[in-house]
């Protein structure tokens, strides 16, 4: 029976715990934009991976399928993105709307504006290893 100092110091818990804390604090810094942490990167995505496939997507951003589509149908009714459908029934992305890029940019500098927050009190060695181990678990 796992005793409960095993629980605390769990990996998948504390992922979890902590992947919920920073997608609070990045949705609130979002909300005034009208948008979500998951919206703000599919939005990044479109712009830099132009004309994939929602598959291609999904993957990039690791958002499951039905999560990207339902975002994505999101930002599309905010008139932030358009999508046309590719061959053989592939649904792809074609580009931000004007309105998607004029967003997107002012998102980009609030995004680096919150990275730089959220580094404080972390030093360069530090982040580096946590991302280092965050993308090996990831995988």
């Amino acid at each position: 029976m796992p005793l409960p100092d095993d629980l605390a110091n769990c990996l998948v818990l504390n992922t979890v715990a902590a992947a919920r804390a920073l997608v609070r604090r990045y949705d609130a810094k979002l909300k005034p934009f009208g948008v979500t942490v998951q919206q703000f990167s599919l939005l990044a995505a479109i712009r830099y991976n132009p004309g994939a496939t929602a598959a291609a997507l999904s993957s990039r951003i690791h958002l499951d399928r039905t999560s990207l589509i339902r975002n994505l149908d999101r930002l599309e009714l905010k008139g932030l993105a358009r999508r046309v459908d590719g061959s053989g029934g592939n649904m792809r992305v074609s580009q931000l709307t004007d309105e998607g890029d004029v967003l997107l940019d002012r998102l980009l500098v609030e995004w680096q504006a919150a990275q730089a927050g959220l580094m404080r009190g972390s030093s360069p060695e530090e982040t580096a290893a946590y991302l280092k181990i965050s993308r090996r678990f990831s995988r």
